[in-house]
């Protein structure tokens, strides 16, 4: 018989409520466990997609410069034949550069004109010719058209080099121009802290000496000590003319050094600004001045563009100063002093960058888009979905209805179950193998990556649709055979119906991760370079995550922006499929 008296003792008393207290204790530490780690993966996916977000509103808009051009009749249609063909196939990118010259004729030099020539994109030419082509009746007519920014123009205005800061400017200023340089003065110093500046780069490259003097000190007593320990006559001497070299290297870099610590301390002396030094340019009388020499009233300068106007004791100027060196960003000051004159003649246009989801792929950034490879990723999915679904709800149906339970169907299931962990690359080796090297398919062709991805996506396929066939009651199966249903009848009339939520809700799931791999298809080839729309399951195409993979290898720093926009808009297309999977599941969700 049990003592009820030690019962109650055991779940009473202080022993009692200090396992209760810890038990309490365990379960709020376990809820706390819990909420910390919910608010770490929300604080990491928020900042997953801020920093994409962020960075993808660059690809967001495209820079136009309007221009006015004149369509030279003597250039494009000699003949007069007003042919589109005849049209098309003049020197359009020789008008743009003509009329690049004509709008800044102080550009001149081979280096001076590739910077100015670069204003505009490559592909700007190609489509005033396409305009032209079009309407003939414009050849000999001088017409305003916007030009495409190039990479370099479009980064600028976005600030990505870095702002133009203006610094005040109290004094009256003078120009003297001689051809392309001038001397400018400023009657109360107001370039000292642009001075000042360059002196504080003097230290930093008196440092740099010094760590070469340093290295050099380092070789030198490195020689002390073999020409110490060596032996024979030979030995000694090397070490002795190594010794001797070295150490008039370091007093070299030494006095060098000396000599600029010397220079940074004097407030005033003219300084050189070179391409490690901020750029410093000067707007007057309705010219632009890029300075090369500097002291604290007096600047000499290249002329970029020639004043329109005399420049003496006036107080109507600009100085500006950029926030980063010349050889710290890819736009130049030439090129930095065009775009802020056309700026400042309304003809720059800043306009929401339809190309980037209309156009196919490009070398160029600015002419780059995702429909290719928006494109090949659909005819890729449909070629997936056509093959890994029949052929996985069929094996789901045979081996979860019809198959007897013996050895040989068990190892078909241990194998499904490892291929569906097996890495998505060997699934490309295979492909590359077997669909490329003895079929013979298309090499980076939407029929190669769809037989490839489906392979990989089968066995997800199997395994979510012989969960869902299985969590069909029995009963159904019982009823439709006792009604005179066929085992077959039964399956496919009764509870394949009920199990398709299940089944298409794991298919969506393994199409989306198959829409996201990389691994897989770059094996066989779909990583090459696609500039035309595919039309077909057999036409050469790209796939999105390739898109993303390979713009984010390429050195233009406008494909940052660009790939970020690829990969929300991957992003996308996942969430609409788990969003369509959730909504059927949600939608014919059975209960028993």
């Amino acid at each position: 018989m049990v003592d009820m008296t030690e019962l109650t003792g055991m779940h009473s008393g202080a022993s009692a409520a200090k396992r209760t207290s810890r038990r309490r204790a365990a379960e709020w530490r376990l809820k706390l466990y819990g909420i910390i780690a919910i608010f770490l993966a929300g604080g990491a996916l928020v900042a997953l997609l801020s920093s994409v977000l962020g960075t993808a509103t660059g690809a967001l808009t495209e820079t136009y410069l309007r221009m006015e051009v004149t369509i030279d009749a003597e250039e494009i249609d000699p003949d007069g034949t007003q042919d589109p063909n005849v049209i098309r196939r003049a020197d359009f990118t020789g008008l743009t550069k003509d009329m690049l010259k004509a709008q800044f004729p102080n550009a001149t030099g081979r280096s001076t004109r590739r910077e100015l020539y670069d204003l505009t994109s490559s592909g700007a030419a190609f489509e005033l010719a396409d305009l032209v082509s079009q309407n003939p009746s414009l050849v000999g007519q001088t017409i305003e058209f916007p030009f495409l920014a190039s990479d370099v123009t479009d980064l600028y205005l976005k600030n990505d080099f870095g702002a133009l800061r203006e610094k005040e400017v109290s004094g009256q200023l003078s120009v003297a121009v001689d051809d392309d340089e001038a001397v400018l003065t400023s009657s109360a110093g107001d370039f000292a802290e642009a001075l000042a500046r360059v002196k504080e780069g003097l230290l930093d490259e008196a440092q740099l000496l010094r760590d070469q003097a340093e290295l050099q000190n380092n070789g030198v007593e490195f020689y002390v000590n073999a020409l110490a320990e060596a032996t024979t006559d030979e030995d000694k001497t090397k070490a002795q003319t190594q010794i001797d070299a070295r150490t008039a290297a370091r007093d070299q870099f030494i006095a060098q050094a000396e000599a600029l610590e010397l220079r940074s301390q004097t407030p005033t002396g003219k300084e050189e600004l070179e391409e490690d030094n901020l750029s410093v340019l000067i707007k007057a009388g309705g010219g632009w001045f890029k300075a090369t020499e500097i002291d604290t009233s007096l600047v000499a300068a290249d002329v970029v563009i020639a004043p329109t106007r005399p420049i003496e004791n006036s107080a109507d100027w600009q100085l500006f100063v950029t926030d980063l060196p010349e050889e710290s960003r890819k736009v130049s000051d030439n090129q930095i002093i065009w775009i802020e004159s056309l700026k400042e003649q309304g003809r720059v246009d800043v306009v929401f960058n339809t190309r980037f989801f209309t156009a196919g792929d490009s070398r160029e950034p600015e002419l780059a888009g995702i429909l290719g490879a928006a494109v090949g990723s659909f005819w890729t999915m449909v070629v997936t979905f056509a093959l890994a679904f029949p052929i996985g709800v069929a094996a789901a149906i045979y081996l979860e209805e019809f198959a007897p339970k013996n050895k040989f169907t068990d190892f078909i299931e241990v194998n499904i179950n490892n291929l569906a962990a097996v890495p998505s690359i060997v699934f490309g080796l295979l492909g590359l193998s077997l669909f490329l090297g003895v079929f013979g398919v298309p090499r980076s062709a939407p029929i190669a990556g769809g037989l490839v991805l489906a392979l990989m996506t089968l066995p997800t396929i199997v395994i979510a649709s012989r969960a869902a066939i299985r969590a069909v009651p029995p009963s159904i199966r019982d009823a439709a055979v006792g009604l005179g249903a066929s085992p077959l009848q039964a399956s496919v009339h009764h509870v394949l119906p009920l199990a398709m939520p299940g089944i298409l809700t794991g298919t969506i799931i393994g199409m989306a991760q198959a829409l996201g791999e990389t691994a897989p298809l770059i094996m066989i080839g779909m990583v090459a370079f696609i500039v035309d729309i595919p039309q077909g399951v057999t036409d050469s195409a790209s796939v999105l995550p390739v898109q993303v993979f390979r713009w984010s290898d390429f050195p233009e720093r406008a494909f940052e922006a660009r790939t970020a926009a690829a990969i929300c808009v991957l992003l996308l297309f996942l969430v609409i499929m788990n969003a369509i999977a959730v909504f059927l599941r949600k939608r014919f969700e059975r209960r028993w």
